[in-house]
């Protein structure tokens, strides 16, 4: 089943139990004293995202969700049960918006992180709350308030430290596979991956990372040309973009390659130009030395970090990590910094 990565939902909390009219039955009491209980609070739908999910195909098989209604008060002042709560499990980078409107209303980043999407009504008020000195034997009680609806939309931007960017048939998809233990489908033809693909790239001296292949960009993605337009939102969170470019192609192809990438790039998010980036020529098992040195030579003096490898035979991957793990250590002391900074503001 493919990768789904945004869909269109409808949430229902409970409607509020009705509150009840009832009187005991007690000697020289006007009506035998009111005692009719409260209804029950509806339940409310709640969105909690959970790291365990990966993307939101459950969304394609269930689109409404509904929480349970708060049962009605009762006699002898016994107020109704509340209604359950609907729990829908969303991944980590579920972005919450509401589906009229478009305006965003969470952001599930972190295991546990949860949304109210809809509230549950309240509970209407039994007659034993209306009775006053001058009215001892109240017949009136309230109705349960109806329980909130609304349709939204769920996107999911994948939570990756390392982006793999680059045009169909780049070897991303090799890369990954070297990089990390996953598997993606790879082929010995043009072929461009259809959904994004997530790996765990492992160091030996510090943690290790989430590493993602997002599917190939064209030039024109980020109007709508091709699938990449879709994946676009995957990289937002990725804090090194890595631009894979196909050495192996004829003249100075591979640097207006990398210019349609970051083409795409800024014409999508300019900001993402500001992203760690490096250029990892691929496929130089497929030309000789002279030529390799004449792409290099492409991307000399313009101030970009190029590594050059081979993701089919593994040539230059154990570099490549050694220079992923320094940038990843240099990100991290960015964000420590980051975060510090406020604290250290005086009043």
């Amino acid at each position: 089943m493919g990768f789904i990565d945004e869909s269109k939902f409808f949430v229902k909390a409970g409607d509020g139990g009705n509150g009840c009219v009832s009187f005991r039955r007690e000697k020289y009491v006007p009506r035998g004293g009111p005692n009719g209980g409260d209804g029950g609070r509806g339940g409310s739908v709640y969105l909690v995202a959970d790291p365990r999910l990966r993307s939101l195909i459950d969304f394609r098989y269930r689109s409404h969700f509904k929480a349970e209604r708060g049962a009605g008060g009762q006699g002898s002042d016994k107020h109704g049960r509340s209604g359950r709560d609907c729990i829908v499990k969303v991944p980590l980078g579920s972005v919450i918006s509401d589906a009229e409107t478009g305006e965003v209303l969470a952001d599930l980043v972190n295991p546990g992180d949860t949304f109210l999407a809809a509230r549950g009504g309240k509970g209407g008020l039994g007659n034993a709350r209306f009775a006053t000195a001058t009215n001892r034997a109240p017949r009136k009680a309230t109705p349960g308030r109806p329980g909130e609806e609304r349709w939204l939309r769920i996107e999911l931007k994948l939570l990756a430290d390392v982006g793999l960017i680059g045009l169909p048939n780049a070897g991303k998809s090799t890369l990954l596979s070297k990089l990390s233990a996953a598997n993606p489908k790879v082929a010995s033809y043009p072929f461009t991956t259809l959904e994004p693909q997530l790996g765990v790239l492992q160091f030996r001296f510090r943690d290790p990372c989430i590493i993602a292949d997002i599917p190939g960009l064209i030039e024109g993605a980020h109007e709508g040309v091709g699938l990449g337009h879709k994946f676009l939102r995957h990289i937002e969170r990725t804090a090194i973009l890595l631009h894979v470019i196909d050495a192996s192609t004829e003249g100075d192809r591979p640097f207006r390659d990398h210019q349609v990438l970051e083409g795409e790039l800024e014409a999508y998010r300019q900001d993402l130009l500001d992203r760690h980036k490096l250029v990892v020529l691929n496929k130089t098992d497929l030309i000789d030395a002279a030529r390799l040195e004449e792409v290099r030579d492409l991307f000399a003096g313009r101030d970009i970090p190029v590594h050059t490898i081979s993701a089919m035979t593994g040539e230059g991957i154990d570099q490549l990590k050694e220079t992923l793990a320094d940038i990843l250590d240099r990100v991290d002391r960015e964000r420590a910094a980051e975060t510090a900074a406020p604290q250290q503001e005086t009043p």
